[in-house]
């Protein structure tokens, strides 16, 4: 599955927003960067299952022209572009973004183009997954590491820095002892080993099975067009030799 890579799915919803209401979305997003603001991502910020989120607003005249060979878009709509890589299923992610910010969801998608309020769940779901991209290609340089692995990792090396900054060739084996005990007792909750879950297991599974099948749909419908074949093949030279006849 090409939205997935290792425990991260990457998601991108493209969505088209009228040009009398992008300036609206365009002030909402400088206002939540302000001091005092961060109540409407104050959700978003404890979910610990995302790498990364962004939106982006894109005017017709923006989008990139790389030849003149290129047709220029005749566009309607700005859109809004939104980027995101997560851990978890998608269900999950769209899920704990419509429980935690759904104040902030409506204000982010504020007057797009038939969006219907991330309150009720399911119209919301229905909007996300009409206006999602299929992702093509997905690299992920650490791909069995979540996010919480990487915030582990990250405190783990620190620790173990001012560990080997404490530990001197004049510390003695009873000093050195105390000073690793303190360091596991620090780290315990940091250490983990880096496997699939069983959601991207499962996912990973799933599109597997289904490529299975696939294949053999098209060997079982091959043998019946063979079958077929031969019976037509065998039909006429009966109906050849009965004229010879």
């Amino acid at each position: 599955m090409s939205n997935i890579a290792g425990k991260a799915y990457a998601m991108n919803v493209v969505t088209p927003a009228k040009w009398y209401t992008v300036w609206i979305n365009k002030i909402i997003f400088w206002f939540v960067q302000l001091p005092g603001a961060g109540k409407y991502l104050s959700g978003l910020l404890t979910l610990s299952l995302i790498h990364y989120a962004r939106w982006s607003i894109v005017s017709p005249k923006e989008f990139p022209h790389l030849d003149a060979s290129q047709p220029e878009e005749d566009l309607s709509y700005h859109y809004m572009f939104f980027f995101s890589n997560f851990n978890g299923s998608w269900d999950q992610y769209v899920d704990s973004f419509h429980t935690s910010i759904p104040d902030g969801l409506d204000l982010f998608w504020f007057k797009n183009v038939k969006y219907p309020n991330s309150v009720p769940l399911q119209p919301f779901h229905a909007y996300i997954n009409k206006n999602q991209i299929w992702t093509n290609h997905y690299y992920n340089a650490y791909p069995l590491a979540s996010s919480n692995d990487i915030k582990s990792a990250k405190n783990l090396t620190e620790k173990l820095r001012s560990f080997d900054a404490a530990t001197t060739n004049q510390s003695s084996p009873e000093e050195f002892q105390e000073l690793y005990n303190q360091l596991l007792r620090d780290v315990q909750q940091d250490i983990s080993i880096m496997e699939p879950t069983p959601i991207v297991s499962l996912s990973a599974q799933a599109v597997a099975e289904r490529l299975d099948a696939t294949a053999a749909a098209i060997k079982t419908t091959n043998e019946v067009l063979e079958s077929i074949n031969k019976v037509q093949s065998k039909a006429k030279k009966t109906a050849l030799d009965t004229d010879n006849v």
